[in-house]
């Protein structure tokens, strides 16, 4: 499961990368800002659009050949987009993206493979938590080793992380799980779990809460420059806090979501809700902004695992699909949030407005808990 996780980290390291180097990016392939900023738009795409349709295609392939087949994919995609212009590189960031989602669900399903049904939700959070690492130290870390070697050293580093991952899947883990061994897999099976209401329900939830508590992430650094005053070499050690926070939430939630999901997820939604009301006013303060911060890192992590607990309860005989569109909701997630904070912040509110934002969509993430908690007990 952390070799997983590891291999994760590798991959998604390259999608937080790209938005530390854009200028750079933008000055060498001689294009403007918006349009490389289309790179990442296309990177967003591919996951979005792209995972559930891989997983399909995938379904009766070994779950180790899809891990390693991927990431070969992921690679690949990167160092095209190296060594080409600027059409290449946005057409490969776009295969990139389907190959990262493709991992991540497969990933996820072959998690909970390897340990007992009572375990699903701390096996997915051990995975997810090489994502939290992408976010809060590989990205910056390729950024910083981008402004050594040009922006495309980052990018180097994280091929070479995915292969030492490709390597690690083939030795480390079984031809195929006892999962595998047991059911056939069925592309049918796969498509009815699918119309199952109370999946899409945990899919709003997923985009909701994914996008409460990135939209004040995103403007942090924003907020903590020119409302808080922090110095710049220090914004990203409290940065820094969210991640330790993350890893905080992942374990919590973990052990408290196979038994009590609802739980993990009521309270993480409430949290997120009473942390982004309060940042309006701890941004004001050093002293107040750093906890806020590591506690809003704890309610955003403590969720993901109860999330693909509830995924994997529900579609605990064809967990594919079902993986592949929860990892499509997390980015959907995350990519909205950019066009939620322009709507308010081109009206002329307050750069503190985002963090109401992500408190109104915790909060309408809360009935929909409540529902599905309803359903569960029905």
């Amino acid at each position: 499961m952390y070799l997983l996780g590891f291999s994760l980290f590798a991959m998604g390291s390259a999608e937080f990368l790209l938005a530390g180097v854009l200028p750079a990016v933008a000055a060498d392939l001689d294009v403007t800002l918006s349009s490389a900023g289309l790179l990442i738009t296309a990177f967003a795409l591919g996951v979005v659009i792209g995972g559930p349709p891989f997983a399909v295609l995938s379904l009766r392939w070994p779950r180790r050949t899809a891990l390693v087949v991927t990431q070969g994919v992921f690679a690949a995609g990167i160092v095209a987009g190296l060594l080409g212009d600027y059409e290449i590189l946005l057409v490969t960031r776009a295969i990139s993206g389907i190959a990262y989602a493709g991992f991540f669900a497969v990933a996820s399903v072959t998690a909970i493979g390897l340990v007992t049904p009572d375990r699903n939700a701390r096996a997915s959070g051990v995975v997810v938590s090489g994502l939290s690492v992408a976010m809060v130290a590989g990205g910056p870390a390729g950024t910083l080793l981008s402004h050594f070697t040009e922006w495309r050293g980052g990018f180097w580093a994280v091929v070479v992380l995915t292969a030492a991952g490709m390597v690690g899947c083939l030795l480390g883990l079984p031809a195929s799980s006892g999962a595998e061994r047991t059911a056939a897999p069925s592309v049918s099976r796969e498509l009815a779990t699918m119309r199952k209401p109370v999946l899409w329900g945990i899919y709003a939830i997923t985009i909701l809460t994914t996008a409460a508590y990135m939209i004040t992430f995103n403007y942090l650094a924003a907020m903590l420059a020119g409302i808080t005053g922090v110095p710049e070499a220090w914004i990203p050690g409290v940065l820094a806090l969210f991640g330790i926070g993350a890893f905080a939430g992942l374990s919590v939630g973990g052990r408290v979501s196979d038994r009590r999901p609802h739980i993990a997820l009521l309270t993480g939604a409430s949290a997120i809700v009473i942390l982004s009301v309060a940042m309006v006013f701890a941004i004001q303060q050093v002293w107040a902004v750093v906890p806020a911060v590591f506690l809003l890192g704890v309610a955003a992590f403590v969720l993901n695992p109860a999330l693909y607990g509830r995924v994997f309860a529900i579609a605990a005989d064809t967990p594919t699909l079902a993986g592949a569109t929860t990892v499509s909701a997390f980015q959907l997630g995350i990519s909205i949030t950019p066009v939620l904070a322009a709507g308010s912040l081109a009206q002329g509110a307050a750069l503190t407005s985002v963090c109401l934002i992500g408190a109104a969509l915790a909060l309408a993430a809360i009935p929909l808990v409540l529902l599905d908690r309803a359903r569960k007990t029905r």
